[in-house]
C-alpha cells in the first residue's frame, strides 16, 4: 500500500520535478573493494572485482581462462560470501571506503534534491543494510552530498503535503523509508544470472513511481503549484551492458514508457 507521505524532486517554483532515479550499486554509484571468490587450477582462492566480474561472468565454470596471473577454473565454494547477508557488516565498511563511479554525480543530485531513488543491485544483502549505507553517506556529507540541502528540500515537500515538522535525522530517515532497495539475490543464492531479477525490480519501482507521481501532483495541484499534470521520468543506470540491454528491451516498446536507460560501462555514462 502506498504511504501517504510522498517526496520527490522539487523545481525552483516549488513544484515537483517528476524525476526519479534507479541505480545499480557496484561500479555504477561506487567502486567497492569487495571481491567475488573464484578458484584457480591449483585449488587456490582468487578474488575478482565486480568490475572484472561483469566482463568474465559468462566464462566462469565453462572453460579455464587467465586472470591476474591465475588460470581460473570456476567459482570458489562460497563465491559470494561477502555479497549476501554474511557480508552485511562488511558492506557498511566497504561502502565508506569505496571510490565514486560514473553515476555518483546523479546519485548526489538525487539525494540533494530529495528525489525518490531505488538501488537495484545484484548483491544479496539484507535490504535495510543498503539503506543504512546510503544513510551513512548522507549524514557524512560524502563527496558532494549535502545533508542540509536535502533537508531544505524535504521541508518544502512537508509544506506541500501539510506534514508536521520533524528533526533533521527524522526527515532523512523518513526520506529513505520512501526510497526502494532491491538487493535482487537476497534469499536467491547465485548472482551469476541477475538480469531477470533486475527487470522485475525496475518494473516494481516504475509502478511505485507512477503511484507516487499521481499522489504528489494532486497535492501540488491543490496548492496551485501546477496547473497541468506531468509524466514522471525514471532514469536507470548500470555498468553491466547485459543488465542495461535487458531493462532497455523490457521497456522500449511500452506505449507509455517513462524509463531512460544509461550505461556506465568503462566508467563513462551514456544513454543506452
Amino acid at each position: 500500500m502506498l504511504k501517504t507521505k510522498i517526496l520527490e524532486g522539487i523545481d525552483e517554483f516549488g513544484a515537483p520535478d517528476e524525476k526519479y532515479y534507479a541505480f545499480d550499486w557496484d561500479d555504477n554509484i561506487v567502486s567497492m573493494p569487495t571481491k567475488i571468490l573464484l578458484k584457480d587450477e591449483e585449488g587456490d582462492t582468487v578474488g575478482m572485482s565486480t568490475e572484472d566480474f561483469a566482463t568474465y561472468r559468462e566464462e566462469i565454470g565453462k572453460e579455464p581462462f587467465e586472470f591476474d596471473g591465475h588460470t581460473i577454473v570456476g567459482f570458489d565454494k562460497d563465491a559470494y560470501k561477502w555479497f549476501g547477508v554474511k557480508g552485511d557488516k562488511q558492506f557498511i565498511v566497504d561502502a565508506m571506503t569505496a571510490k565514486p563511479a560514473a553515476a555518483w554525480p546523479d546519485f548526489v543530485e538525487a539525494i540533494n534534491n530529495g528525489s525518490i531513488l531505488a538501488i537495484v543491485t545484484a548483491r544479496g544483502h539484507t535490504p535495510s543494510v543498503l539503506k543504512e549505507g546510503v544513510y551513512n553517506y548522507i549524514v557524512s556529507n560524502m563527496n558532494g552530498i549535502d545533508s542540509n540541502e536535502l533537508v531544505r528540500n524535504l521541508e518544502k515537500y512537508r509544506d506541500l503535503a501539510d506534514e508536521e515538522k520533524l528533526s533533521k535525522r527524522e526527515m532523512i530517515r523518513e526520506y529513505l523509508d520512501l526510497c526502494k532497495f532491491y538487493p535482487v539475490t537476497y534469499g536467491q543464492g547465485s548472482a551469476a544470472k541477475v538480469e531477470p531479477l533486475k527487470k522485475i525490480a525496475v518494473r516494481e519501482f516504475v509502478n511505485y513511481v507512477r503511484e507516487m507521481s499521481d499522489y504528489i501532483q494532486k497535492k501540488a495541484f491543490l496548492k496551485n503549484k501546477i496547473s497541468n499534470y506531468f509524466v514522471p521520468k525514471v532514469g536507470f543506470s548500470d555498468d553491466d551492458l547485459k543488465n542495461a540491454e535487458t531493462i532497455k528491451k523490457d521497456f522500449e516498446n511500452d506505449p507509455d514508457n517513462i524509463v531512460t536507460v544509461y550505461s556506465t560501462a568503462g566508467g563513462i555514462k551514456k544513454e543506452y
